[in-house]
């Protein structure tokens, strides 16, 4: 197993023949699509995943930090909709330790001055940080 190979969005392995053959049978098809056009296979996926789950609705992603900051940003609209918190006024927690990616939402809910040092002001991100595994 290739545990090493990169991380993020790319990561296929250090050319291991059967990754490499797979990846070119699907790039001959089609490497990649955006949510904008028209695919064949999205509403397949898309039932699969509802009937695996019950979920009514997906948001396909291509990057660890764009899920990161989606579910940010479902969380509070949540918040706000079902939960009527007021208006800017929603708390997003994250577990101490947490790394998600480097946009400034993901720094912010860092606590590793590494991630967030020299980044800031992230004040009116209004995250905290509590232990993992804290009710």
């Amino acid at each position: 197993m290739d545990f090493l190979s990169a991380y993020s969005a790319v990561n296929q392995g250090h050319v291991h023949p059967k990754i490499l053959k797979t990846f070119i049978e699907q790039a001959q098809k089609l490497t990649l699509t955006s949510r904008a056009v028209h695919s064949n296979l999205l509403g397949l996926a898309e039932k699969k995943l509802h009937d695996m789950f019950g979920y009514d609705k997906t948001l396909f992603m291509n990057s660890g930090v764009e899920a990161g900051e989606s579910a940010v940003k479902f969380a509070r609209r949540w918040g706000y909709v079902n939960k009527k918190v007021e208006s800017d006024q929603a708390t997003v927690l994250f577990a101490k330790g947490n790394f998600w990616g480097r946009t400034i939402a993901a720094c912010g809910s860092s606590e590793d001055p590494e991630r967030y040092h020299n980044f800031g002001p992230f004040k009116g991100l209004n995250f905290d940080l509590i232990d993992y595994g804290s009710i």
